[in-house]
């Protein structure tokens, strides 16, 4: 995520739909938004509640901020139409069958203006995934499909939503993924996997030049994610504005 291409604003409303370990969460709730942090794990949203718990004693978030972590159904979300400034979807679509029907989720509590920010896993490091492992894309919760860029932005612009752009990200990542697709994907124990993801966290902590470098070469290539972004017209057509049951 570039939050310069995504700029978040002190009291903004932002969902991050899929939060995960809340990585998204976290940085949009420091730059000052009221955040709901929204994940089927009901395990992982603990974590993420408790963090946002710290981030508060600590004073990392701006007075006057809200977070709060939520349990639910992407298909189904338990917020009213337009209650979003902003919306992220990280690596969540992927997962979705009926990816479609959450895209229209997403579309019906964004407000009129709001912006949305998608990432999915890009095509060709993805394609090698599946290629390398079976058990990679086969696994439960696992991927379901492998989205073009094309194809992800069609599918959201016929819901509506105009695209604003886009770019490629974690360059240094893919090979990662490729090596534990060889050695086995659960296996973390494995010397060159061990020895790779120790490099990707020192990068994430210590943000070197020489990595910086490195990632904005391979990114554009071989850049694990792609990101897009859109905006939801301030005019919206009649699909974006109906309230889901749980709304109404």
């Amino acid at each position: 995520m570039d939050f310069r291409r995504f700029p978040i604003s002190p009291g903004d409303h932002v969902l991050d739909l899929g939060c995960g370990a809340g990585r998204h969460a976290f940085a949009v709730y420091r730059r000052g938004a009221h955040v709901v942090a929204f994940d089927q794990d009901a395990g992982e949203l603990a974590e993420v509640a408790k963090m946002f718990d710290a981030m508060r004693l600590a004073g990392e978030a701006p007075e006057g901020t809200a977070a709060t972590a939520v349990r639910g159904d992407a298909l189904r979300l338990p917020f009213p139409a337009g209650s979003f400034d902003k919306v992220i979807a990280a690596e969540v679509l992927e997962h979705i069958p009926d990816d479609m029907s959450a895209m229209a989720e997403l579309l019906r509590v964004l407000k009129p203006g709001g912006r949305l920010a998608v990432t999915v896993p890009s095509w060709l490091p993805e394609r090698i995934c599946w290629a390398l492992s079976e058990d990679y894309h086969t696994a439960p919760g696992g991927h379901v499909r492998i989205y073009t860029r094309a194809e992800l932005e069609a599918k959201l612009k016929s819901l509506g939503l105009a695209v604003d752009g886009h770019h490629h990200a974690h360059g240094l990542h893919s090979p990662y993924w490729w090596i534990k697709c060889v050695v086995g994907v659960d296996n973390d124990t494995h010397p060159l996997a061990r020895a790779y993801h120790r490099v990707l966290v020192w990068d994430i902590m210590k943000r070197p030049v020489a990595t910086r470098m490195a990632e904005r070469v391979l990114s554009p290539m071989i850049g694990k994610s792609v990101v897009v972004y859109f905006t939801k017209p301030a005019a919206a057509g009649r699909r974006g504005q109906e309230p889901a049951d749980a709304a109404a």
